[in-house]
């Protein structure tokens, strides 16, 4: 069956409450989805993660290369954008259109062979995650103490093991607040910071220095993406794990993080570091380096169901009689665009989340809500474009 049509939608929600972290303030959520139909009308979802205006732009550069090809073929139609965009784009946003594209067809060869993504990945490994809740971003209120500690108890009460939160802001800020979060959840929760490299090597080893005492899971991004050496010092030189990959892309990225022994956990985001097929070979490599993935996700349902599907397909490593129950991202931030727009079969329940077994991702979109979110600066201007 072969691909009729690839149409990108770039969606936007201004929040009620905006948030902040390290390095900047969001006040409008905004994501990318595409949608790809075939000849029978079968039709499948993905999602880029990144800036969303570039991201249709991407999808829109390699939509001609694939239109009219077959769908079932997706390591052909991979290689094919990979070559595309190899001599100037191996890395960053047009990587993120192939991924999103790349999901897409994941969600339609599930769909066309009754199957679900999971098991067409080579099969239902892990039925049941343990998700970890990333929300306690930075908000302007008085007492922002009191309001990262009522949404940690939130997040407790809801059955999360883990939670992770921001820091970022000074050292001496971080601290206070990490050091408020394990009080009030208690020592039998799991806590990781993230710093979104808004740290030097020497900064982020004296926060390691004073927060190694409040048992922390993981300190993910740490120091900037291109600071190979710190991340490997750094990783040399505290005890808590280092975890990281979100800004790389491809294999060859990983390659480079793994190679200079720069983290304990591999976190590609599936939906800009190659879609599903390339996250299967990231995971392959990450094994081979005895290292644990845990993919970064934050965007719509979409995106949360791919990371599900590829989590529940994932060897354990190294494994053993009984395991702990494999994790991942389950952002808890405000997103209107996950929670309207999208939706989709995954089950959550007391902290734990079910893998489905619909065919395909098990997601869709609400085409009416969908129209009520469209970035209208965004098609305004294309279809300005158009009239010109």
């Amino acid at each position: 069956m072969k691909i009729k049509n690839i149409e990108p939608y770039v969606i936007s929600h201004e929040l009620d409450t905006p948030f902040y972290f390290s390095q900047w303030q969001y006040n409008t959520r905004k994501i990318c989805l595409v949608k790809i139909t075939l000849e029978d009308g079968t039709y499948g979802w993905g999602e880029g993660y990144g800036p969303a205006g570039v991201i249709k732009a991407g999808i829109e550069f390699f939509k001609p290369f694939i239109i009219g090809k077959k769908a079932i073929e997706n390591e052909v139609l991979w290689q094919e954008m990979y070559r595309r965009s190899m001599d100037y784009a191996r890395s960053g946003s047009l990587q993120a259109a192939l991924s999103a594209i790349d999901v897409a067809l994941w969600d339609i060869k599930g769909k066309l062979l009754n199957k679900s993504v999971s098991v067409l990945l080579g099969g239902l490994k892990n039925p049941t995650i343990q998700p970890y809740a990333t929300g306690l971003y930075f908000t302007r209120v008085d007492d922002l103490e009191k309001v990262l500690i009522s949404e940690a108890k939130l997040y407790k009460s809801q059955g999360f093991k883990a939670i992770k939160m921001k820091v970022g802001l000074s050292i001496k800020e971080d601290v206070k607040y990490v050091a408020a979060i394990r009080k009030a959840i208690g020592d039998d929760i799991k806590l990781m910071i993230d710093a979104n490299h808004a740290y030097s090597y020497q900064e982020a080893i004296e926060l390691c220095r004073k927060v190694e005492k409040y048992n922390i899971s993981w300190f993910e991004e740490p120091v900037s993406p291109e600071d190979y050496e710190g991340y490997k010092k750094l990783r040399e030189n505290t005890s808590i794990p280092i975890a990281g990959g979100e800004c790389e892309y491809l294999k060859f990225g990983f390659k480079r993080l793994l190679e200079n022994n720069c983290v304990d956990i591999a976190q590609p985001d599936i939906c800009a570091s190659g879609g599903l097929t390339e996250a299967k070979r990231i995971a392959a490599l990450a094994q081979a380096f005895n290292k644990d993935i845990v993919p970064h996700s934050w965007g719509t349902w979409i995106a949360i169901s791919a990371a599900a599907h590829f989590v529940g397909n994932l060897d354990k490593n190294p494994g053993r009689m009984y395991n702990d129950l494999p994790t991942m991202e389950l952002d808890r931030s405000e997103n209107a665009l996950r929670d309207i727009v999208t939706k989709c079969d995954l089950t959550i329940n007391n902290g734990l989340l079910c893998v489905p077994n619909t065919p395909g991702l098990g997601v869709d979109v609400n085409m009416d809500e969908l129209e009520k979110y469209l970035d209208k600066e965004t098609h305004y201007n294309e279809k300005r474009i158009e009239i010109r």
